[in-house]
Protein backbone atom coordinates (compact mmCIF):
# COMPACT_ATOMS: atom_id res chain seq x y z
CA UNK A 1 0.00 0.00 0.00
CA UNK A 2 1.11 3.37 -1.10
CA UNK A 3 0.54 6.85 0.17
CA UNK A 4 0.88 7.76 -3.93
CA UNK A 5 -2.14 5.58 -4.68
CA UNK A 6 -4.30 6.09 -1.72
CA UNK A 7 -3.89 10.15 -3.01
CA UNK A 8 -5.24 9.05 -6.19
CA UNK A 9 -8.17 7.26 -5.27
CA UNK A 10 -9.40 10.37 -3.00
CA UNK A 11 -8.55 12.16 -6.51
CA UNK A 12 -10.73 10.45 -8.76
CA UNK A 13 -13.76 10.22 -5.58
CA UNK A 14 -12.95 6.67 -4.94
CA UNK A 15 -14.19 5.61 -1.16
CA UNK A 16 -10.85 4.36 0.85
CA UNK A 17 -11.79 1.76 2.68
CA UNK A 18 -10.77 1.44 7.19
CA UNK A 19 -7.75 0.19 6.23
CA UNK A 20 -6.53 2.25 3.49
CA UNK A 21 -7.31 5.38 5.68
CA UNK A 22 -5.62 3.65 9.30
CA UNK A 23 -2.84 3.21 6.85
CA UNK A 24 -2.73 6.98 5.91
CA UNK A 25 -3.31 8.18 9.68
CA UNK A 26 -0.29 5.53 11.24
CA UNK A 27 2.31 5.97 8.59
CA UNK A 28 1.92 9.79 8.12
CA UNK A 29 2.01 9.85 12.47
CA UNK A 30 5.63 7.61 12.26
CA UNK A 31 6.24 10.14 9.55
CA UNK A 32 6.69 7.95 6.69
CA UNK A 33 4.10 9.81 4.97
CA UNK A 34 5.60 13.20 4.61
CA UNK A 35 3.88 16.52 5.03
CA UNK A 36 3.41 17.29 1.21
CA UNK A 37 1.62 14.32 0.63
CA UNK A 38 -0.98 14.66 3.32
CA UNK A 39 -1.62 17.89 2.35
CA UNK A 40 -2.42 16.79 -1.37
CA UNK A 41 -4.24 14.35 0.56
CA UNK A 42 -6.39 16.72 2.30
CA UNK A 43 -6.68 18.89 -0.76
CA UNK A 44 -8.35 15.70 -2.70
CA UNK A 45 -10.46 15.56 0.32
CA UNK A 46 -11.23 19.20 0.08
CA UNK A 47 -12.81 19.24 -3.27
CA UNK A 48 -13.76 15.51 -3.00
CA UNK A 49 -15.25 15.02 0.04
CA UNK A 50 -15.74 12.20 1.81
CA UNK A 51 -18.40 9.49 2.43
CA UNK A 52 -20.31 9.48 6.06
CA UNK A 53 -18.50 5.84 6.64
CA UNK A 54 -14.90 7.08 5.47
CA UNK A 55 -15.88 10.84 7.91
CA UNK A 56 -16.55 8.02 10.67
CA UNK A 57 -13.28 6.09 10.60
CA UNK A 58 -11.12 9.47 10.17
CA UNK A 59 -13.06 10.65 13.64
CA UNK A 60 -12.06 7.14 15.37
CA UNK A 61 -8.83 6.87 13.75
CA UNK A 62 -7.96 10.66 15.03
CA UNK A 63 -9.85 9.93 18.37
CA UNK A 64 -7.89 7.31 19.07
CA UNK A 65 -4.47 8.85 18.07
CA UNK A 66 -4.56 10.37 21.47
CA UNK A 67 -5.74 9.74 25.01
CA UNK A 68 -9.39 9.38 25.78
CA UNK A 69 -10.81 10.19 29.07
CA UNK A 70 -12.20 8.09 31.63
CA UNK A 71 -15.28 9.44 33.75
CA UNK A 72 -17.40 6.69 34.29
CA UNK A 73 -16.48 6.95 38.32
CA UNK A 74 -18.16 10.58 37.92
CA UNK A 75 -21.65 10.41 38.97
CA UNK A 76 -24.54 12.07 37.02
CA UNK A 77 -24.57 12.55 33.40
CA UNK A 78 -21.75 14.43 31.82
CA UNK A 79 -22.61 17.18 28.57
CA UNK A 80 -20.77 19.07 26.50
CA UNK A 81 -21.24 22.15 24.17
CA UNK A 82 -19.71 22.65 21.50
CA UNK A 83 -19.27 26.21 18.90
CA UNK A 84 -18.58 25.88 15.31
CA UNK A 85 -16.89 29.47 15.58
CA UNK A 86 -17.86 32.95 15.45
CA UNK A 87 -18.06 36.92 15.68
CA UNK A 88 -18.83 37.49 19.98
CA UNK A 89 -20.06 34.24 20.64
CA UNK A 90 -19.05 33.70 24.67
CA UNK A 91 -21.47 31.46 24.96
CA UNK A 92 -19.26 28.04 26.53
CA UNK A 93 -18.19 30.65 29.48
CA UNK A 94 -21.52 31.48 30.07
CA UNK A 95 -23.13 28.06 29.68
CA UNK A 96 -20.56 25.90 31.07
CA UNK A 97 -20.57 26.92 34.94
CA UNK A 98 -24.97 27.44 34.65
CA UNK A 99 -25.16 24.62 33.54
CA UNK A 100 -22.56 22.82 36.24
CA UNK A 101 -24.96 25.31 38.68
CA UNK A 102 -28.03 22.43 37.86
CA UNK A 103 -25.93 19.64 38.86
CA UNK A 104 -24.70 18.60 35.34
CA UNK A 105 -21.30 17.73 34.56
CA UNK A 106 -19.64 19.74 31.83
CA UNK A 107 -16.18 18.73 31.07
CA UNK A 108 -15.01 20.83 27.68
CA UNK A 109 -12.00 20.95 25.59
CA UNK A 110 -11.75 23.98 23.82
CA UNK A 111 -10.31 26.22 21.26
CA UNK A 112 -7.99 29.50 20.11
CA UNK A 113 -9.34 31.83 18.16
CA UNK A 114 -8.07 32.03 14.27
CA UNK A 115 -9.11 34.62 11.71
CA UNK A 116 -12.37 36.71 12.47
CA UNK A 117 -13.46 33.89 15.02
CA UNK A 118 -13.08 34.06 18.49
CA UNK A 119 -12.17 31.40 20.92
CA UNK A 120 -12.93 30.46 24.02
CA UNK A 121 -9.45 29.69 25.54
CA UNK A 122 -8.20 33.33 24.54
CA UNK A 123 -11.30 34.72 26.09
CA UNK A 124 -10.45 32.60 29.37
CA UNK A 125 -6.71 33.37 29.65
CA UNK A 126 -7.91 37.08 29.73
CA UNK A 127 -8.59 36.34 33.32
CA UNK A 128 -5.00 36.98 35.79
CA UNK A 129 -3.37 33.45 36.48
CA UNK A 130 -6.00 31.51 35.25
CA UNK A 131 -4.62 28.89 33.63
CA UNK A 132 -6.30 26.29 30.13
CA UNK A 133 -3.07 23.72 30.06
CA UNK A 134 -3.76 22.09 33.61
CA UNK A 135 -3.14 18.28 33.26
CA UNK A 136 -5.89 16.19 32.36
CA UNK A 137 -5.93 14.63 36.10
CA UNK A 138 -7.04 18.28 37.38
CA UNK A 139 -9.38 18.38 34.66
CA UNK A 140 -10.83 15.60 35.70
CA UNK A 141 -11.09 16.38 39.51
CA UNK A 142 -12.46 20.07 38.82
CA UNK A 143 -15.20 18.09 36.67
CA UNK A 144 -16.08 15.58 39.85
CA UNK A 145 -15.28 18.36 42.51
CA UNK A 146 -17.15 21.29 41.47
CA UNK A 147 -18.96 20.11 37.84
CA UNK A 148 -16.74 21.78 35.10
CA UNK A 149 -13.52 22.59 33.56
CA UNK A 150 -12.63 23.98 30.42
CA UNK A 151 -9.25 23.68 29.00
CA UNK A 152 -7.15 23.90 25.73
CA UNK A 153 -6.77 20.53 23.50
CA UNK A 154 -3.07 19.30 25.03
CA UNK A 155 -0.42 17.07 23.24
CA UNK A 156 -2.47 14.17 24.77
CA UNK A 157 -5.54 14.90 22.86
CA UNK A 158 -6.32 13.55 19.79
CA UNK A 159 -2.71 14.23 18.45
CA UNK A 160 -3.54 13.19 14.59
CA UNK A 161 -6.15 16.25 14.62
CA UNK A 162 -3.72 18.62 15.96
CA UNK A 163 -0.98 17.46 13.22
CA UNK A 164 -3.42 17.62 10.66
CA UNK A 165 -5.35 20.76 11.18
CA UNK A 166 -2.07 22.63 11.70
CA UNK A 167 -1.27 21.45 7.84
CA UNK A 168 -5.35 22.29 6.85
CA UNK A 169 -4.14 26.08 8.42
CA UNK A 170 -1.34 26.69 5.65
CA UNK A 171 -2.78 25.04 2.98
CA UNK A 172 -6.52 26.29 2.55
CA UNK A 173 -8.14 22.97 3.51
CA UNK A 174 -9.77 24.67 6.61
CA UNK A 175 -13.31 25.01 5.21
CA UNK A 176 -13.84 21.02 4.28
CA UNK A 177 -17.32 19.57 6.20
CA UNK A 178 -15.71 16.02 6.92
CA UNK A 179 -12.43 17.31 7.77
CA UNK A 180 -14.16 19.96 10.16
CA UNK A 181 -16.23 17.44 11.63
CA UNK A 182 -13.62 15.09 12.16
CA UNK A 183 -11.61 17.77 13.94
CA UNK A 184 -14.41 18.44 16.57
CA UNK A 185 -15.51 14.99 16.71
CA UNK A 186 -12.67 13.67 17.45
CA UNK A 187 -11.99 16.36 20.81
CA UNK A 188 -15.11 16.10 21.77
CA UNK A 189 -15.82 12.32 22.10
CA UNK A 190 -12.02 12.35 23.85
CA UNK A 191 -13.82 13.97 26.65
CA UNK A 192 -15.13 11.05 28.35
CA UNK A 193 -18.89 12.35 27.71
CA UNK A 194 -22.40 11.22 27.49
CA UNK A 195 -24.37 13.74 25.75
CA UNK A 196 -23.51 16.68 23.35
CA UNK A 197 -25.19 19.57 21.94
CA UNK A 198 -23.57 21.23 18.69
CA UNK A 199 -24.23 25.17 18.15
CA UNK A 200 -23.52 25.07 14.09
CA UNK A 201 -23.28 28.72 13.03
CA UNK A 202 -24.33 29.84 10.08
CA UNK A 203 -23.65 33.41 8.49
CA UNK A 204 -21.14 36.04 7.17
CA UNK A 205 -19.22 35.64 10.82
CA UNK A 206 -19.66 31.90 10.27
CA UNK A 207 -16.98 29.04 8.80
CA UNK A 208 -20.43 27.90 7.11
CA UNK A 209 -22.21 30.54 5.13
CA UNK A 210 -25.32 28.90 3.53
CA UNK A 211 -28.07 27.30 5.44
CA UNK A 212 -27.33 24.11 3.38
CA UNK A 213 -23.59 23.94 4.25
CA UNK A 214 -24.52 24.29 8.24
CA UNK A 215 -27.24 21.52 7.75
CA UNK A 216 -24.73 19.40 6.48
CA UNK A 217 -21.97 19.65 8.81
CA UNK A 218 -24.83 19.62 11.81
CA UNK A 219 -25.93 15.83 10.14
CA UNK A 220 -22.48 14.91 9.71
CA UNK A 221 -21.50 15.75 13.57
CA UNK A 222 -24.69 13.98 14.97
CA UNK A 223 -24.21 10.73 13.01
CA UNK A 224 -20.70 10.52 14.46
CA UNK A 225 -21.76 11.40 17.97
CA UNK A 226 -24.57 8.99 17.98
CA UNK A 227 -23.05 6.19 16.15
CA UNK A 228 -20.25 6.42 18.90
CA UNK A 229 -22.90 6.09 21.50
CA UNK A 230 -23.01 9.82 22.72
CA UNK A 231 -26.17 11.15 22.86
CA UNK A 232 -25.59 14.39 20.24
CA UNK A 233 -27.89 16.65 18.25
CA UNK A 234 -27.14 20.13 16.94
CA UNK A 235 -29.07 23.54 16.98
CA UNK A 236 -28.00 25.80 13.75
CA UNK A 237 -27.83 29.71 14.56
CA UNK A 238 -27.46 32.92 12.93
CA UNK A 239 -24.08 34.54 12.83
CA UNK A 240 -24.91 37.14 10.46
CA UNK A 241 -24.15 39.74 12.65
CA UNK A 242 -21.78 39.94 16.48
CA UNK A 243 -23.25 37.97 19.21
CA UNK A 244 -24.37 40.22 21.92
CA UNK A 245 -22.17 43.28 22.74
CA UNK A 246 -18.27 42.94 23.16
CA UNK A 247 -16.38 41.09 20.49
CA UNK A 248 -12.47 40.94 22.08
CA UNK A 249 -11.34 38.66 25.13
CA UNK A 250 -11.11 40.49 28.11
CA UNK A 251 -14.20 42.72 26.65
CA UNK A 252 -16.22 39.35 26.41
CA UNK A 253 -15.36 37.95 30.00
CA UNK A 254 -16.84 41.10 31.24
CA UNK A 255 -20.09 40.68 29.21
CA UNK A 256 -20.09 37.07 30.40
CA UNK A 257 -19.84 38.21 34.17
CA UNK A 258 -22.46 40.73 33.34
CA UNK A 259 -24.93 38.18 32.18
CA UNK A 260 -24.21 35.42 35.06
CA UNK A 261 -25.56 38.22 37.74
CA UNK A 262 -28.54 38.11 34.79
CA UNK A 263 -27.82 41.19 32.84
CA UNK A 264 -27.55 39.69 28.91
CA UNK A 265 -28.34 41.58 25.65
CA UNK A 266 -31.85 39.75 24.20
CA UNK A 267 -29.71 37.71 21.13
CA UNK A 268 -26.85 36.76 23.84
CA UNK A 269 -29.84 35.44 26.03
CA UNK A 270 -31.80 33.82 23.55
CA UNK A 271 -28.97 31.75 22.24
CA UNK A 272 -27.69 30.97 25.60
CA UNK A 273 -30.99 29.71 26.67
CA UNK A 274 -31.89 27.37 23.95
CA UNK A 275 -28.14 25.64 24.00
CA UNK A 276 -29.04 25.39 27.77
CA UNK A 277 -32.45 24.02 27.69
CA UNK A 278 -30.91 21.29 24.58
CA UNK A 279 -28.50 20.66 27.22
CA UNK A 280 -30.49 19.52 30.11
CA UNK A 281 -32.96 17.53 28.13
CA UNK A 282 -29.66 15.68 27.07
CA UNK A 283 -28.71 15.33 30.37
CA UNK A 284 -32.44 13.87 30.90
CA UNK A 285 -32.20 11.37 28.10
CA UNK A 286 -28.62 9.87 29.91
CA UNK A 287 -30.21 9.84 32.96
CA UNK A 288 -33.30 8.38 31.84
CA UNK A 289 -31.78 5.89 29.18
CA UNK A 290 -34.06 7.15 26.32
CA UNK A 291 -33.47 8.66 22.33
CA UNK A 292 -33.26 12.57 21.75
CA UNK A 293 -36.33 13.21 20.14
CA UNK A 294 -37.91 17.06 18.91
CA UNK A 295 -38.60 19.14 21.50
CA UNK A 296 -41.67 20.93 22.30
CA UNK A 297 -41.89 24.36 22.78
CA UNK A 298 -43.38 23.92 25.98
CA UNK A 299 -40.51 22.16 27.30
CA UNK A 300 -38.34 24.80 26.03
CA UNK A 301 -40.05 27.27 27.96
CA UNK A 302 -40.25 25.18 30.78
CA UNK A 303 -35.95 24.35 30.94
CA UNK A 304 -35.34 28.00 29.89
CA UNK A 305 -37.36 29.40 33.39
CA UNK A 306 -35.08 26.75 34.90
CA UNK A 307 -32.40 28.06 33.89
CA UNK A 308 -33.21 31.66 34.71
CA UNK A 309 -34.06 30.56 38.30
CA UNK A 310 -30.34 29.47 38.66
CA UNK A 311 -29.23 32.69 37.03
CA UNK A 312 -31.58 34.95 38.93
CA UNK A 313 -30.47 33.19 42.44
CA UNK A 314 -26.88 33.44 41.82
CA UNK A 315 -26.08 29.68 41.33
CA UNK A 316 -24.42 30.03 38.28
CA UNK A 317 -22.44 33.19 39.36
CA UNK A 318 -21.22 30.96 42.11
CA UNK A 319 -20.35 28.14 40.03
CA UNK A 320 -18.10 31.00 37.76
CA UNK A 321 -16.25 32.07 40.87
CA UNK A 322 -15.39 28.32 41.66
CA UNK A 323 -14.59 27.65 38.17
CA UNK A 324 -12.30 30.32 37.97
CA UNK A 325 -10.73 29.33 41.33
CA UNK A 326 -10.03 25.66 40.41
CA UNK A 327 -7.93 26.73 37.78
CA UNK A 328 -5.95 29.22 39.41
CA UNK A 329 -7.46 32.24 38.27
CA UNK A 330 -8.16 35.20 40.01
CA UNK A 331 -11.87 34.63 41.54
CA UNK A 332 -11.56 38.47 42.74
CA UNK A 333 -12.12 39.73 38.83
CA UNK A 334 -15.95 38.09 38.95
CA UNK A 335 -16.83 40.65 41.78
CA UNK A 336 -14.55 43.20 40.57
CA UNK A 337 -14.38 43.49 36.64
CA UNK A 338 -11.68 46.29 36.61
CA UNK A 339 -9.14 43.93 37.26
CA UNK A 340 -8.76 42.29 34.04
CA UNK A 341 -6.96 44.47 31.98
CA UNK A 342 -8.25 47.27 29.32
CA UNK A 343 -6.65 48.87 26.49
CA UNK A 344 -4.99 52.28 27.17
CA UNK A 345 -7.08 53.93 24.11
CA UNK A 346 -10.71 53.65 22.96
CA UNK A 347 -12.19 55.83 20.01
CA UNK A 348 -15.78 56.55 19.20
CA UNK A 349 -16.73 54.84 15.71
CA UNK A 350 -19.61 57.05 13.92
CA UNK A 351 -21.69 56.84 10.75
CA UNK A 352 -22.69 59.79 8.58
CA UNK A 353 -26.44 58.42 8.35
CA UNK A 354 -29.42 58.41 10.24
CA UNK A 355 -32.39 55.82 10.59
CA UNK A 356 -32.50 52.45 11.76
CA UNK A 357 -28.87 50.38 11.41
CA UNK A 358 -30.31 46.84 9.31
CA UNK A 359 -26.97 45.19 8.90
CA UNK A 360 -23.86 44.80 11.05
CA UNK A 361 -21.40 42.26 9.22
CA UNK A 362 -20.26 39.92 11.29
CA UNK A 363 -17.28 39.02 9.54
CA UNK A 364 -16.19 42.29 9.00
CA UNK A 365 -16.52 43.31 12.96
CA UNK A 366 -14.84 40.22 13.52
CA UNK A 367 -11.85 41.25 10.77
CA UNK A 368 -12.09 44.86 12.53
CA UNK A 369 -10.83 43.67 16.09
CA UNK A 370 -8.26 41.16 14.83
CA UNK A 371 -6.46 44.37 13.09
CA UNK A 372 -6.96 45.94 16.29
CA UNK A 373 -5.02 43.15 18.22
CA UNK A 374 -7.92 40.82 19.31
CA UNK A 375 -7.33 37.71 16.93
CA UNK A 376 -4.79 36.34 15.36
CA UNK A 377 -4.23 36.29 10.82
CA UNK A 378 -1.94 32.71 11.38
CA UNK A 379 -1.85 29.77 13.82
CA UNK A 380 0.21 30.26 16.90
CA UNK A 381 0.44 34.19 16.56
CA UNK A 382 0.27 36.50 19.57
CA UNK A 383 -2.76 38.49 20.04
CA UNK A 384 -3.74 41.99 22.63
CA UNK A 385 -6.55 40.50 25.06
CA UNK A 386 -7.78 43.93 25.97
CA UNK A 387 -7.92 44.94 22.86
CA UNK A 388 -12.10 44.81 20.55
CA UNK A 389 -14.98 46.20 20.06
CA UNK A 390 -18.03 47.27 22.51
CA UNK A 391 -21.34 47.48 20.16
CA UNK A 392 -23.93 50.72 21.23
CA UNK A 393 -26.23 49.79 18.68
CA UNK A 394 -27.27 46.82 16.96
CA UNK A 395 -29.38 45.37 13.95
CA UNK A 396 -32.83 47.64 14.41
CA UNK A 397 -31.33 50.43 16.00
CA UNK A 398 -32.52 53.65 15.74
CA UNK A 399 -28.95 56.11 15.15
CA UNK A 400 -29.39 60.19 14.75
CA UNK A 401 -26.47 61.32 12.10
CA UNK A 402 -22.78 60.86 13.33
CA UNK A 403 -24.14 58.89 16.66
CA UNK A 404 -21.35 56.53 17.77
CA UNK A 405 -21.98 53.15 17.06
CA UNK A 406 -19.24 51.27 18.37
CA UNK A 407 -15.93 51.53 20.45
CA UNK A 408 -12.90 50.56 19.43
CA UNK A 409 -10.58 49.27 22.10
CA UNK A 410 -7.04 49.13 21.33
CA UNK A 411 -3.29 49.62 22.31
CA UNK A 412 -1.48 49.90 18.83
CA UNK A 413 -3.11 52.41 16.01
CA UNK A 414 -1.11 50.24 13.10
CA UNK A 415 -4.16 49.41 11.51
CA UNK A 416 -6.53 51.33 13.25
CA UNK A 417 -8.06 53.29 10.14
CA UNK A 418 -7.93 49.79 7.98
CA UNK A 419 -10.13 48.93 11.05
CA UNK A 420 -12.34 51.75 10.88
CA UNK A 421 -12.87 51.40 7.07
CA UNK A 422 -13.40 47.91 7.37
CA UNK A 423 -16.08 47.95 10.14
CA UNK A 424 -18.16 50.84 8.92
CA UNK A 425 -17.94 49.39 5.58
CA UNK A 426 -20.16 46.54 7.15
CA UNK A 427 -22.87 48.94 8.41
CA UNK A 428 -26.04 49.58 6.96
CA UNK A 429 -28.70 52.32 7.81
CA UNK A 430 -32.18 52.36 6.03
CA UNK A 431 -34.89 54.94 6.59
CA UNK A 432 -37.03 51.76 7.74
CA UNK A 433 -36.71 49.39 10.75
CA UNK A 434 -35.85 45.88 9.49
CA UNK A 435 -37.85 42.86 9.78
CA UNK A 436 -36.59 40.64 13.10
CA UNK A 437 -34.58 37.49 11.79
CA UNK A 438 -34.52 34.63 14.69
CA UNK A 439 -31.62 33.34 15.61
CA UNK A 440 -32.36 29.89 16.26
CA UNK A 441 -32.76 28.40 12.66
CA UNK A 442 -33.08 24.36 13.03
CA UNK A 443 -32.34 21.24 15.45
CA UNK A 444 -30.49 18.29 14.21
CA UNK A 445 -31.57 15.27 15.92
Amino acid sequence: MRAYDLIKKKRDRTELSKEELTFLITKYLSNEIPDYQMSSFLMAVYFNGMTDNETLVLTELMLNSGSKLNLSDISGPKVDKHSTGGVGDKTSIILAPLIASTNVKVPMIAGRGLGHTGGTIDKLESIPNFRTNISLQEFKENVKNIGLSIISQTDEIATADKRLYSLRDVTATVESIPLIAASIMSKKLSEGIDGLVLDVKVGSGAFMKTIEDARMLAKTMVNIGNSMEVKTIAIITDMNQPLGRTIGNSLEIKECISALRGKMPDDLKEVVLTLGSWMLYVADCVADGISVSRLSEQSVIRYKSELMDFIEKGEAFKKFVEFIDAQYGDPEVAFRPGLIPSAEKKKHITIPAKGYISKIDAEKTGIASMLLGAGRSRYGEDIDRSAGIILNKKVGDLINHNEPVAMFHYNIENHLKEAEDIFISGVQVDELPPDKKPLILDSII
